[in-house]
């Protein structure tokens, strides 16, 4: 009789893991950066957080930069069809979430970096209807807010004013408000494939350029520059979105687990973006002769000026909810303090 019951065993055990095997799930996050970078940085700690707190039932599949197609749009158009359960998107998100492209707005976030990330995460703005519903009018939600750090101008001259500014051909991601931006500024933007940056930079198709300083680093672009200039006009920031009829379909619970490992990680997003700036940034002094050019706050006060009108280009171009969103986050802003 001992063998029936051994079989039994046997059988159960066959039967928990089949069962533990149907019920698991792949969720896909693409990453508009590549390995190594704050994106990918953050998300390991996501798969790592979403792996351990389903007790192995979810598994996150990270897709870099490139492995999921040649232009941003086919990343978006992926989250938005359900091939890719989550993705990044920022400063092309614009061509899809034409709201989105507040966060390119200049001149609007406090200086304050850690301030920046912990309002744009609160449920104020990101729960905010205005927020909420311009994604999901695409079939996407977001689910928080990443800053990666300034937003830093590389050239090849000194920019100290708007004036220096005048007719340069600088690099923008393709965003209408980022071209308005910086036309407002008197430059003559362009817009190049991110994988085809470093050549054109080299080969003068573009004189400057526009990124987080890791990068600036991690592309090798201040090579081919001569100055890196720190306005603190803007900081990079993504959104995590994901598709939206995949994540209504989780359960209340597994929601609340998305919801709490994105809370977790606004604090350490932080710190990763600032300890990642700042040791790119040493790098870049000791590997270049690359002339570091701060402003000062009445050289940022000109850019602002100049800035100011893009907010209502933006609000002329998105609509109500548009102007929605951009109330929400100055009054969020405001309520915080210490705005730019």
């Amino acid at each position: 009789m001992r063998i029936p019951r051994l079989m039994g065993a046997a059988a159960a055990l066959l039967l928990m893991a089949f069962s533990a095997g149907a019920t698991a799930e792949t969720w896909r996050l693409g990453l508009e950066e590549i390995e190594g970078s704050v994106q990918h940085r953050y998300a390991e700690r996501f798969k790592e957080l979403i792996e351990k707190r389903s007790d192995g039932d979810i598994t996150v599949q990270l897709l870099p930069y490139g492995t999921w197609g040649s232009t941003y749009t086919a990343l978006y158009d992926a989250v938005q069809n359900g091939a890719i359960q989550m993705a990044f998107g920022s400063g092309a998100l614009g061509g899809t979430v034409p709201e989105s492209q507040l966060l390119n707005l200049n001149f609007v976030m406090p200086a304050d970096e850690w301030r920046t990330a912990r309002v744009l995460n609160a449920d104020a703005f990101l729960k905010s209807d205005a927020w909420q519903q311009s994604f999901r009018q695409r079939d996407l939600v977001p689910l928080a807010e990443l800053p990666e750090g300034y937003q830093v101008w590389t050239a090849n001259r000194a920019i100290r004013e708007p004036a220096d500014m005048k007719g340069l051909k600088i690099r923008v991601m393709d965003n209408s408000l980022l071209r308005a931006t910086y036309q407002a500024y008197g430059a003559a933007p362009t817009t190049i494939a991110y994988g085809e940056l470093y050549s054109a930079l080299q080969q003068g198709q573009a004189e400057a350029n526009i990124q987080p300083v890791f990068a600036h680093q991690e592309m090798g672009f201040y090579e081919v520059q001569q100055y890196m200039i720190f306005a603190r006009q803007s900081q990079f920031v993504a959104t995590l979105m994901g598709n939206e009829q995949w994540y209504d379909g989780l359960s209340e619970e597994r929601r609340a687990m998305v919801d709490k490992v994105v809370g977790k990680l606004v604090r350490e997003g932080h710190e990763l973006q600032t300890g990642f700036n700042k040791k790119r940034l040493k790098a870049i002094r000791k590997d270049s002769d690359i002339e570091i050019i701060e402003l000062n706050d009445a050289q940022r006060q000109a850019f602002r000026e100049q800035a100011r009108p893009v907010r209502q280009i933006y609000i002329d171009e998105v609509g109500e909810r548009g102007q929605r969103a951009l109330d929400t986050l100055l009054q969020a802003f405001d309520e915080a303090g210490d705005q730019s």
